[in-house]
C-alpha cells in the first residue's frame, strides 16, 4: 500500500502564488512517485487544518512559502500533530526566516557576512542610517519580497511607507557589488554553485518569477577556491542552524577582492522552490537524482523533529509506516 502524503500548498504569506503554482509541479512527481497525494490549501485556520488531516497522512510535504509556512509556524503545528513532514523543524525554520539572527549565527560560524542593521521604519525614512550603497529588506520575509536597493546619489525614499506590509522593524544591509551566487544543501552535504545573472537592479521578485531574461550557470564559473568556499559556507549555515531536507544558501561575491575576501553569505532559504528547473533542485539534478527521485526522498526522510527516536519508531510502528529511508513499495 502506498503512502498517503499530504501536500501543503498556498498559505497567506506574500508568496501564496508561488506556492500554489509550483506545488502542482511538486504534486505530479509525488504522483510519479508512486504516492497518495492529497492537496491541501491552507487557511490561517487550525480547525480547518486539523480537520483537513484526520484521519492522520503519513507524510506532510511542506510546500509552504514565507511566514506561517517556513518560520516554525506549521511546522510547530504538524509537531503537536505528530505528522511526519519535510524539510526542516521548528528552530531551523525560525532562524532561517530571520535573516538578521540567521546572520549572526553564521558569523559566529565563522562564516562572512555583510554588515547589516535592524532600525525602526521612521529612521530609515528619516535619512540614510548606512552609506550607499545599501539594501532595504523585511527582516522576515523571502523571494526578495518588499526588497528595495538604495545606490549612492539616489533621489528614491529607501521604502514606500504605503505599501510596507512588514512591521515597524526593517533591516538595512551592506551592498554587496558583483555576483549572485546560490548553493542548495540536501541532508548537509553541499549541492553545487550556481550563478544567477539577472537583468535587472538585482536578483529580486520579478526576476525570480517572471523575467525570462534571467540566466543560471551551473557551474559557476568562478575560481576553484571560491565555489569550494561557498560549498563549505552553505554546509556551516545548514547544519549549524540544525536544517534538514533541501535548503538553499544565497550568496554575494565581489569578485574585485583577492581569493574568497568577496565571498559574503546573505541568507537561507529553508523552504526553496520545487519544480525541475528551480534553482535548488536544478543542483540535485544536475548530481543524477531526478525530479521524481528528489520529492520521493524528501517524503522518505521526513520526521518530527521533536521526537526521539525512540518514538519515532513507535510512530513509525503505530501507523505502519516503513522507517525514513527505506522503500515506500507495498508489501
Amino acid at each position: 500500500m502506498s503512502k498517503k502524503v499530504a501536500l501543503l500548498v498556498g498559505g497567506w504569506s506574500a508568496e501564496r502564488q508561488v506556492s500554489l503554482t509550483k506545488g502542482k509541479e511538486v504534486e505530479k512527481a509525488l504522483r510519479a512517485g508512486g504516492y497518495d497525494v492529497e492537496v491541501i490549501d491552507v487557511k490561517k485556520d487550525l480547525t480547518y487544518l486539523e480537520q483537513m488531516l484526520t484521519p492522520k497522512p503519513d507524510v506532510i510535504f511542506n510546500n509552504l512559502h514565507g511566514k506561517g509556512g517556513e518560520d516554525g509556524t506549521i511546522q510547530a503545528v504538524l509537531e503537536m500533530l505528530e505528522i511526519p513532514y519535510t524539510h526542516s523543524g521548528v528552530t531551523a525554520s525560525a532562524i532561517g526566516m530571520d535573516k538578521p539572527r540567521c546572520k549572526t549565527m553564521a558569523r559566529a560560524l565563522g562564516v562572512r557576512v555583510a554588515d547589516d542593521m535592524v532600525v525602526s521604519m521612521d529612521e530609515v525614512l528619516s535619512g540614510h542610517v548606512m552609506a550607499p550603497p545599501y539594501v532595504v529588506k523585511p527582516p522576515c520575509e523571502g523571494s526578495s519580497v518588499g526588497v528595495r536597493l538604495i545606490m549612492e546619489n539616489e533621489n528614491q525614499p529607501p521604502l514606500d511607507a504605503a505599501s510596507w506590509a512588514f512591521g515597524e522593524e526593517v533591516m538595512v544591509e551592506q551592498y554587496i557589488p558583483g555576483r549572485e551566487l546560490t548553493v542548495a544543501v540536501l541532508d548537509g552535504k553541499a549541492q553545487a554553485v550556481t550563478e544567477i545573472i539577472s537583468h535587472t537592479r538585482f536578483f529580486d521578485y520579478e526576476a525570480k518569477y517572471h523575467d525570462t531574461r534571467t540566466e543560471l550557470v551551473l557551474p559557476a564559473q568562478i575560481l576553484i577556491e571560491v565555489y569550494k568556499t561557498a560549498l563549505d559556507f552553505a554546509e556551516r549555515v545548514y547544519n549549524g542552524i540544525g536544517c534538514a531536507g533541501l535548503a538553499r544558501c544565497d550568496f554575494r561575491y565581489d569578485d574585485s577582492k583577492p581569493g574568497t575576501e568577496g565571498l559574503y553569505f546573505l541568507e537561507i532559504n529553508t523552504q526553496p522552490g520545487l519544480t525541475a528547473e528551480s534553482i535548488g533542485p536544478s543542483q540535485v539534478i544536475h548530481n543524477g537524482m531526478s525530479f521524481v527521485e528528489l520529492c520521493s526522498h524528501l517524503v522518505e526522510t521526513a520526521k518530527c523533529h521533536g521526537l526521539d527516536s525512540s518514538q519515532e519508531e513507535q510512530h513509525n510502528q503505530a501507523f505502519g509506516k516503513d522507517a525514513p529511508g527505506t522503500s515506500k513499495q507495498s508489501a
